[in-house]
C-alpha cells in the first residue's frame, strides 16, 4: 500500500482533495492533504515544498509514497520529489514547468492563451470563461463548488509566483500524467502537446473538467491506483 502526498493548486487548500482521501483510504493506502502556506508574499516554491515534506514524513515512513500535484501544484510536487525518495509522482492537469521557467512565465511560454483562443472558438466559449461556475466547476456539484470557491485564499505567493523554477530537469522518478479531456482551464489539446514535448509522455485521460477530484474521486482514485507508472523522461 502507498502513501499519497495530495498537493492542491494555486489558490486552493488540502480540502480540495477531501472526497479523493476517502476513496484512497477505502482501497487501503493512506492520504496526506496539507494546506501549503499563504498570506506571506515572502514565501518561494521551495518553502511549499519544505511544508509538503513536513507534512509527509510522520506518515510515510513504512510505505511508498505518492506524490501528486494538480494544477500549479506540478511545480511544488517536482521539488518534493527532488528532495526526498518517491515511488512515483503524478500530475493532475499539471502546469509542467521547463527549468528556469516561473508560474507566471509559464502561461505565455507554453502559448496558453492562444490554445484556450482557439478551443474557446469551438465550444462557444465555455473554456477560458470568467465564470468559474463554467470554466473550473461545471462538472462539480454545485453546492460543493460553492464551498470549495469560499475556501479559497492568497497562494501562491507574489514571490513564488516569480521565481523561476530551481531544478535542471525533471526529477528521475517515474512520471505521469492525467488529463482532464472536458478540462476547460488547460484544453486538452494543449496539454497533450505540452506532456509531449516537456515529458516525453503520453497522457491518461479522464472524463472530467480541471478539478476532477471534486467531480470524480472515485474514477481519479482508480486511476491513481491500478495504473502502472511510466518511466520519467530522460
Amino acid at each position: 500500500m502507498s502513501t499519497f502526498l495530495l498537493i492542491h493548486g494555486g489558490g486552493d487548500v488540502g480540502w480540495y482533495w477531501h472526497l479523493l482521501g476517502k476513496e484512497l483510504r477505502a482501497r487501503g493506502h493512506e492520504a496526506v492533504a496539507p494546506d501549503l502556506p499563504d498570506g506571506d508574499d515572502s514565501l518561494t516554491l521551495d518553502d511549499y515544498a519544505d511544508h509538503a515534506v513536513e507534512a509527509v514524513e510522520a506518515v510515510a515512513a513504512d510505505r511508498d509514497l505518492v506524490v501528486v500535484g494538480h494544477s500549479f501544484g506540478a511545480y511544488t510536487a517536482s521539488l518534493v520529489a527532488a528532495r526526498r525518495p518517491v515511488a512515483s509522482l503524478v500530475l493532475v492537469a499539471g502546469m509542467v514547468p521547463a527549468p528556469g521557467e516561473s508560474p507566471e512565465a509559464w502561461w505565455g511560454a507554453t502559448g496558453h492563451a492562444q490554445a484556450v483562443r482557439r478551443q474557446a472558438a469551438r465550444d462557444g466559449g465555455l473554456t477560458g470563461n470568467e465564470d468559474p461556475y463554467t470554466a473550473f466547476y461545471h462538472d462539480v456539484p454545485p453546492e460543493l463548488a460553492t464551498d470549495a470557491m469560499s475556501r479559497e485564499r492568497a497562494h501562491p505567493s507574489p514571490t513564488a509566483w516569480a521565481q523561476p523554477w530551481p531544478l535542471d530537469a525533471w526529477p528521475a522518478v517515474p512520471t505521469r500524467f492525467v488529463l482532464c479531456t472536458e478540462d476547460r482551464v488547460f484544453p486538452p489539446d494543449f496539454l497533450r502537446r505540452l506532456v509531449r514535448d516537456r515529458l516525453a509522455l503520453v497522457p491518461e485521460e479522464i472524463a472530467a473538467g480541471h478539478c476532477v477530484a471534486l467531480s470524480r474521486p472515485a474514477a481519479l482514485a482508480d486511476l491513481l491506483t491500478d495504473a502502472p507508472c511510466r518511466p520519467a523522461a530522460p
